[in-house]
């Protein structure tokens, strides 16, 4: 007598409708043997994932409210709130109003959506941090870096059309930076603001056209390469720190089904729950407060979300006196430098870096166990102090709230993070690199020498030394496994026959690059360092020793 239940019997004709016509079978029993190693970190994209999830669910429901018009129209005699009855205003500031006031739960999706795209920047950030300093981004996974920066750049287009939708005084004098921005382009930078705002600014076109890039084309290009960057961790597989039994052929960790599955399931909710629970208890973006775009208000505390505040400080931090007029058209150096040059250079040298260090290291192989940021000192500081760039140009944009909350001068702050732009990298990197490298040798103390217990002991022979508690298996593979990278070396620039080698200047370039990264290091301990330390005999008289104190303890006792 069959036992099977109507509901088994569709799933199970379901599942073979479509292992017999797409091979579903197949592809299930692949994925959920797939092996996920298990550590903290690797939540951080996770959690960039669950954010833009929640951004799609929220952004789909402000869509159906939301008037994307430049149409100037007055606010209603009836509607809240009170101070922005009968003002004039954009429909697209209008319906924002509305949106907050008058639709059940507008308001608390409204911000919802704005920290989902707050902690989507900050966990790609940090996600970002995580791969360059444990060095993910290795052969093969360059690529896969490749997609993750042009995740970020879109993130920040996201952040930035999304943020100038409401029309409301911030997000007007956003687009009016952008609109000088644009312009100081030389030559074509003119029409290029006159093709955006489709006309003289602020024109009627550019909210439509931001409505247009921030719903349809910006998160259709993110999640394509979000599709991209998960296919090509499950081709390339996952990454895991080192470890004993990890090595560059396997991957120690949990299937995708049913564990994975379940703890990420789990963590998507516990996103969401957070996000709601900062909707719902923590204003932002209260655009009322403000008022409708007018460019006669201009005050101290304006500031972009955190992400942008890097652009609006190096606009601070830039005097204004370089600006010339070459043949008929006007140079805005004072523009130009710090809105396109800086940035540029900032972020190609952080999607570059990846191809540099290939190069310099002449490195062919494939990585699948990951650096300890002090074992690269070189990296982790260049890391540092790109960060540090960042940090400095996100306060400079912050110098009016420091200058009003601390009472201070905000020309000497200007001047400050001034010196601190160019001073501060370079201090960050030296200090990083003595860092990591006190570290290495640290790490070589511990495993020729032990633990510190803070026992001493005497010999027979009246020496007194310091018991030292050995490293576990775990401890010792841990800190002497990895493989020490050595600066390249190149030949004579001639041959025997006197003949001078082909591209021997570019191999010089290459060297010297080389020895900035790898001269200064650590060796690892070798195995003749260890047995070598383990076999001096001390352990032995040690052990005597403490048998005779501990007879001296038990006759004191006695007596």
């Amino acid at each position: 007598m069959s036992t099977t239940t109507p509901l088994a019997k569709a799933a199970g004709g379901t599942a073979d409708f479509f292992d017999t016509r797409v091979g579903a079978g197949k592809m299930v029993k692949e994925f959920a043997r797939k092996v996920f190693p298990d550590h903290w970190s690797f939540l951080l994209g996770e959690i960039a994932l669950y954010s833009f999830v929640v951004l799609l669910l929220t952004g789909t429901f402000l869509t159906m409210f939301f008037v994307p018009s430049m149409t100037e129209v007055h606010y209603p005699e009836d509607a809240l709130p009170v101070a922005m009855r009968g003002v004039e205003m954009s429909e697209a500031f209008a319906s924002t109003l509305n949106m907050s006031f008058h639709v059940r739960g507008g308001l608390l999706m409204r911000q919802i959506h704005h920290w989902a795209a707050l902690l989507f920047m900050a966990s790609i950030v940090t996600h970002m941090m995580r791969v360059f300093f444990t060095g993910a981004f290795r052969k093969p996974r360059e690529l896969n870096w490749v997609v993750g920066f042009t995740i970020l750049i879109l993130g920040l287009a996201a952040g930035f059309t999304g943020y100038s939708l409401p029309d409301d005084v911030l997000s007007g004098n956003g687009l009016r930076i952008t609109d000088g921005v644009v312009k100081s382009i030389p030559v074509i930078g003119s029409y290029m603001s006159f093709m955006i705002f489709g006309g003289e600014f602020p024109g009627t076109e550019i909210i439509p056209r931001l409505f247009t890039a921030h719903i349809l084309l910006v998160p259709a290009l993110i999640l394509a390469l979000i599709a991209v960057h998960l296919v090509l961790i499950v081709v390339h597989k996952h990454t895991q720190y080192p470890g004993p039994g990890r090595s560059n052929r396997n991957v120690v960790g949990y299937p995708l089904f049913p564990v994975y599955v379940a703890k990420a399931g789990g963590f998507f909710f516990v996103v969401f729950g957070v996000l709601a629970i900062m909707g719902a208890t923590l204003a932002i973006n209260s655009v009322w407060a403000y008022g409708p775009y007018d460019p006669s208000p201009v005050g101290a505390g304006a500031q972009p979300d955190w992400y942008m505040l890097f652009l609006e400080g190096s606009l601070r931090l830039m005097p204004g006196q370089p600006e010339f007029v070459i043949a008929g058209y006007t140079i805005s150096l004072n523009v130009l430098i710090p809105a396109v040059v800086i940035p540029g250079l900032l972020f190609t040298a952080l999607a570059a870096y990846p191809f540099l260090e290939a190069w310099v290291t002449g490195d062919k192989r494939e990585h699948h166990v990951l650096d300890r940021p002090r074992n690269v000192p070189t990296r982790t500081g260049v890391g540092v102090a790109i960060l540090t760039a960042f940090i400095i140009l996100v306060l400079a944009g912050s110098n009016d709230i420091l200058a009003t909350h601390f009472n201070l001068s905000i020309n000497s702050i200007t001047w400050v993070f001034r010196f601190l732009f160019f001073a501060g990298p370079v201090i960050a990197f030296i200090v990083t690199k003595r860092l990591c490298l006190a570290l290495q040798r640290r790490d070589r103390e511990l495993v020729l020498h032990g633990h510190e217990t803070g026992r001493v002991v005497r010999f027979a022979s009246g020496e007194y030394i310091e018991v030292h508690q050995p490293l576990t298996d775990h401890e010792r593979w841990l800190l002497v496994g990895h493989e020490p990278v050595r600066p390249l070396e190149i030949g004579p620039g001639e041959n025997e026959r006197g003949v001078a080698r082909p591209a021997y200047k570019k191999a010089v370039r290459r060297s010297k690059l080389s020895n900035f990264f790898f001269a200064d290091r650590v060796e690892p301990v070798t195995p003749s360092e260890l047995a070598a330390s383990h076999g001096h005999g001390e352990h032995e008289e040690i052990e005597s020793a403490e048998s005779n104190e501990g007879l001296l303890t038990n006759a004191s006792t006695r007596g």
